[in-house]
């Protein structure tokens, strides 16, 4: 298993091979992807035992978790207005789990930032601070993207690295724009596509004017908001 080092350099010119090489098929950037992660690829803090690590085995195929509310709901208060999104714990519960209990509820998203803008496409964040330090993870979890749900305008999903299909931690996006390229085929790396698990119900006109602010490229780092687009709080509200 590669470095978190030497696998930033070797996907970075994958950025190129999605971003300019699909058309308007946009992917997430794989050079933003992994950097998030501590260590390798499956690194991170372990959830030894718990059905969202891929470490303890990843998620049992029958797994369905403590009883919860099937449609919580979270909001983003962001510098630039506030994003409510309601999650689907039933269609990703695992990913839900993950997001929830591993990141909002522990405040790991505040302070983090929106660091990637693909105009009709995807906004992309919740990995790295203002000052574009990596937040700390969790272990990687389990992917769901083959679920059912859909990476259309509005909703939200996870990112992974490209070359690992169970791969996902703390980045996530919001879609902008109907991405059927994103969406799960068939189980490979390729065609795996990226776990949908809820969609923005409020504030959708804050994504896009997120979506519509100036960017620059720096430190590795494309197209990233000229002024840092901060995640102030994530709070579950339901």
């Amino acid at each position: 298993m590669r470095s978190y080092p030497s696998l930033v350099l070797s996907i970075l010119p994958l950025f190129s091979a999605f971003i300019l090489g699909c058309g308007s098929e946009t992917s997430p950037p794989a050079a933003s992807i992994e950097a998030g992660a501590a260590g390798d690829v499956g690194g991170g803090e372990s959830l030894t035992g718990s059905p969202v690590s891929v470490e303890a085995g990843g998620m049992a195929d029958d797994y369905e978790g403590p009883k919860r509310e099937v449609h919580p709901e979270v909001v983003l208060a962001t510098s630039y207005g506030d994003i409510r999104i309601r999650l689907d714990s039933e269609k990703a519960p695992a990913t839900v789990d993950n997001f929830l209990n591993n990141y909002v509820e522990s405040g790991q998203y505040d302070g983090t930032i929106f660091h990637y803008v693909a105009p009709g496409s995807m906004i992309l964040g919740g990995a790295f601070t203002a000052d574009l330090e990596a937040a700390p993870t969790r272990s990687v979890i389990h992917s769901e993207a083959a679920n059912g749900l859909k990476n259309v305008r509005g909703t939200i999903a996870m990112t992974r690295d490209p070359e690992y299909i169970h791969s996902a931690t703390n980045q996530f996006f919001i879609n902008l724009a109907d991405n059927p390229n994103l969406d799960h085929v068939e189980d490979d790396e390729a065609k795996y596509g990226y776990c949908v698990f809820g969609e923005v119900i409020e504030g959708m006109d804050v994504v896009d004017k997120i979506a519509a602010a100036p960017v620059k490229d720096a430190d590795g780092f494309p197209s990233m908001p000229v002024d840092a687009v901060v995640i102030k709080t994530a709070k579950r509200v339901r």
